[in-house]
């Protein structure tokens, strides 16, 4: 995971180089374009009769929609390169390599960042609306810890409620699931020396036989290829053995599951 994470890290790396070239290039492309236009513009007025050819090739040009689409291009190349940078600064925070000593972490950032990684399985598609996420983000101070360990556990849970989410909605109408919204909704509160985070979801919930088994090692309800057993496993490893904390799950029938994660200042 070490090595995974070092990978990542310098991918995202790399990717900064060409992105920040396009972007920073962008203002000067739209300086050369308005100073384009407006010799057009000076030419139009010093000769208002141009001859056959050079009118025919200002009709096939068609002026007037490249002076209104060329802005809108521009900044679609602006937007998509801010969210290349995002999505590169994402996959650092996410992959941060841990070393032998704690660092001190916003972990606001590492759900930030999970949260953008996971972004795809969150939109809508042709068979349910996209799954919403709420955020009720308290003021919490940053914790020494292992950051690529937390973020692992964030991923770990985020993905199985995303999983939970999915196999609901193969019972569930396309009306249904637009008139109850599903959601995952992540809270976050410091308290007597202890930061707390909690990722609840508004699936199916966990059935009573199968919830002493959820952090043992292979356990898994999904099918094989969907699923190895370790995730939750880890992420209690993580949490408890490696920072001393809790991982505690909560779940009814219906109403959805919740973990509670608390972490000691």
């Amino acid at each position: 995971m070490s090595a995974l994470g070092n990978l990542v890290a310098g991918i995202a790396h790399e990717i900064n180089n060409p992105i920040s070239c396009i972007i920073g290039n962008i203002d000067v492309t739209q300086g050369y374009i308005h100073d384009l236009l407006g010799l057009l513009d000076l030419y139009a007025q010093q000769v208002p009769a141009p001859g056959p050819d050079l009118k025919t090739q200002l009709e096939r040009a068609d002026l007037d929609y490249v002076r209104d689409d060329l802005p809108k291009l521009t900044q679609a190349m602006r937007d998509s390169g801010d969210r290349i940078v995002n999505i590169s600064k994402s996959l650092r925070t996410f992959s941060r390599a841990d070393t032998e000593t704690r660092q001190v972490f916003n972990l606001h950032e590492g759900l930030e960042s999970t949260i953008l990684i996971l972004r795809h399985r969150l939109k809508a598609d042709g068979q349910r609306p996209p799954i919403e996420i709420v955020k009720e983000y308290g003021n919490i101070p940053k914790i020494s810890c292992f950051p690529g360990q937390l973020n692992q556990v964030f991923m770990n849970i985020l993905a199985n409620a995303i999983d939970a989410l999915d196999d609901a909605r193969q019972q569930t109408s396309l009306a249904e699931l637009e008139a109850h919204p599903q959601r995952i909704t992540i809270c976050t509160k410091a308290e007597r020396q202890q930061v707390s985070i909690t990722i609840a979801d508004n699936g199916p919930g966990v059935p009573e036989a199968i919830k002493p088994k959820v952090f043992d090692y292979l356990f898994t309800t999904k099918a094989v290829g969907r699923g190895t057993g370790l995730g939750l496993a880890i992420a209690r490893q993580i949490v408890v053995d490696a920072h001393g904390g809790s991982l505690e799950m909560r779940s009814k029938l219906g109403q959805g599951t919740a973990f509670h994660i608390q972490l000691p200042l």
